[in-house]
C-alpha cells in the first residue's frame, strides 16, 4: 500500500460527501488496500487528533476468508463490509470485543455492503444498507494484550467477519492508553487512492 502524507489524507477526507468537520478528539482513518489480498492484514489505520497525525497501525478493514465463506452462520445476506469513502462520526465507544478484550465497539450507524458471492474478495458491490447494533468493532487480533511481540497472526482467519482489526499489538495497547479519557470515536474509511 502507498504511504501518504498528512496533507494527502486530510485533503482526501474533505472531498467525501459525508464530511462535515475534522473531529477535535482522537479519531481513526482506515485505508483499505486496493490489492485486497485474501486473509491478509494489508490495510492501515492512521490516528489523528484534529488535523494532527499521531501514529499509524497495520491491520484489516476486510473480513477474513472464514467470514467471506461462512457468512450464512450469522447473516444469510452476506458478510458485513464497511463501505469506503465515508465519515462515520461518533460510531464507536469504549467497551469489550466479545466481552474479552478492550476495544471500540459499534454504537452508531455504519453503511454496510453485504458480500455473499464467496469469491475471496471483500465488498465488490455498491449496494449498501445502513445498520447499527451489528457489532462492527475496532479491536486487536488477540485476547491477550500483554503480548510483547509487535505483530502477531499474519492470517486474518476468524479475527474479522466485518470488524476493523489491528495486528500491531504494541501500538494498539499504546492507542488505548493515550486515548483513555475519550469515550466516543469517529471512524473515517477510505479506499487506497
Amino acid at each position: 500500500m502507498k504511504n501518504y502524507t498528512d496533507e494527502e489524507i486530510l485533503n482526501k477526507i474533505k472531498t467525501l460527501s459525508s464530511f462535515t468537520h475534522y473531529p477535535k478528539t482522537y479519531y481513526i482513518v482506515g485505508i483499505r488496500s486496493k490489492e485486497d489480498k485474501p486473509d491478509t492484514y494489508d490495510d492501515k489505520f492512521y490516528i489523528y487528533k484534529g488535523t494532527t497525525f499521531i501514529t499509524v497501525m497495520t491491520g484489516t478493514t476486510n473480513s477474513g476468508l472464514y467470514g467471506l465463506k461462512n457468512f450464512n452462520l450469522w447473516n444469510k445476506k452476506g458478510t458485513a463490509i464497511v463501505k469506503v469513502d465515508e465519515c462515520y462520526y461518533n460510531v464507536w465507544t469504549r467497551g469489550l470485543h466479545k466481552r474479552k478484550v478492550p476495544a471500540l465497539v459499534q454504537t452508531g450507524k455504519l453503511k454496510i455492503i453485504r458480500d455473499n458471492n464467496r469469491n475471496n474478495k471483500s465488498g465488490d458491490s455498491n449496494l449498501y444498507s445502513i445498520e447499527s447494533g451489528i457489532g462492527i468493532n475496532f479491536h486487536p487480533n488477540t485476547y491477550n494484550l500483554n503480548i510483547v511481540n509487535k505483530i502477531i497472526n499474519i492470517i486474518i482467519g476468524k479475527w474479522s467477519v466485518g470488524c476493523s482489526v489491528i495486528n500491531d499489538i504494541i501500538k494498539y495497547r499504546s492507542f488505548l492508553n493515550y486515548t483513555k479519557p475519550q469515550k466516543i470515536f469517529t471512524y473515517i474509511l477510505l479506499n487506497e487512492f
